[in-house]
């Protein structure tokens, strides 16, 4: 006889501070947490919390609390990874949403699936990478993504979208718009191209061919050294609360880019494919002067001005006070408005 499924545990008043890394204190009006598309479609028929506000939740790496939540937090944590198809151009790889995205990163080279490494030690889940559509060193979720699986929270029906239908954008997708707080992402496909080619267009790269004199690394030792690039700049979130870089890079026109270099030589520039050019958000605070800075008990990050740290005991009100300082500055200085990447809730 078949087990019934067990009883899906609605928690009231459920604390929220090891649910998310900056490790900001909240509450959330009620929690539950999802292992499958049975226990979504539980929560959409629930007598009491079907109809009430949903807010989703990975890992809590792109977050940041400044209140409780005054909704039904649905916490994601579907597992399992297989291979989908292997085709002379392609491997297709899926994750459920519930599994930490480095490790899957790390198990896709381990099976020899290269394609992912660029993307190495991104902190947070599978499901929230589609959402932010993650990027680093060169690399954007988007150019590996495939197809994904979710549940409707409205009908409890599933829905499969494809790279189309999820409108990706700079750190940006519908799950920020129309379809936030409306569907939960439970798995997600990735499309890694063969042959698969090293992407090295990045400073940091650059210098790690010259010091090493590998002009050809395979897929291992590109994720050794970006590991080894977010290890040294970057805290850990378990010791230092965290949720990585707080501001996206800001894309400028190739004329408002000369106009700054022509009061800041220095200023770290990407040109990009269609005439525009990404600046370095980091450098632009680091020129206002606020790395190793402290507003409250939230800093700037001494080695890295991208990313607002707790120092112990933040609020989230301490995170935004900070990083309204930081944006003003950085406009005063550079005429440049930073957008913040995680959700400000």
């Amino acid at each position: 006889m078949p087990h019934a499924p067990a009883a899906l545990q609605f928690e009231p008043r459920a604390p929220l501070r090891e649910h998310n890394t900056f490790g900001l204190p909240a509450l959330a009006q009620t929690l539950v947490r999802v292992a499958s598309d049975s226990d979504v479609r539980r929560v959409v028929d629930h007598p009491e919390f079907g109809r009430a506000p949903k807010f989703i939740l990975g890992g809590g790496s792109n977050v940041v609390l400044t209140k409780d939540v005054a909704a039904v937090v649905v916490k994601v944590e579907v597992k399992g990874r297989r291979l989908v198809a292997e085709t002379p151009d392609a491997w297709i790889v899926e994750a459920g949403a519930g599994e930490n995205w480095h490790d899957f990163v790390a198990w896709t080279l381990a099976q020899g699936w290269p394609g992912l490494e660029n993307l190495a030690l991104i902190p947070g889940t599978v499901g929230a990478a589609p959402v932010q559509n993650i990027g680093a060193y060169g690399v954007e979720l988007a150019e590996r993504f495939d197809s994904l699986d979710g549940m409707d929270l409205v009908t409890g029906r599933g829905i499969t979208l494809d790279r189309s239908l999820c409108r990706f954008g700079y750190r940006d997708s519908v799950f920020k718009h129309e379809l936030a707080g409306k569907s939960v992402i439970t798995r997600v496909r990735f499309r890694l191209p063969r042959p698969w080619q090293p992407v090295l267009g990045y400073l940091e790269l650059e210098r790690k061919v010259a010091e090493t004199g590998i002009t050809a690394p395979d897929a291992r030792t590109v994720f050794d050294w970006i590991c080894a690039i977010r290890r040294h700049k970057l805290p850990d979130p378990a010791v230092i609360g965290n949720a990585g870089s707080f501001f996206k890079n800001p894309v400028v026109s190739a004329e408002q880019c000369r106009d700054i270099i022509g009061r800041d030589p220095e200023v770290v520039h990407y040109p990009m494919a269609d005439g525009s050019v990404k600046l370095a958000a980091g450098w632009l605070i680091d020129a206002c002067g606020w790395k190793g800075k402290t507003v409250g008990r939230a800093g700037v990050y001494e080695k890295q001005a991208l990313v607002l740290v707790n120092r112990g005991g933040a609020t989230g009100a301490e995170v935004v006070t900070l990083a309204r300082a930081i944006q003003e500055s950085v406009y005063g200085r550079f005429g440049i408005r930073l957008e913040p990447e995680p959700v400000i809730v």
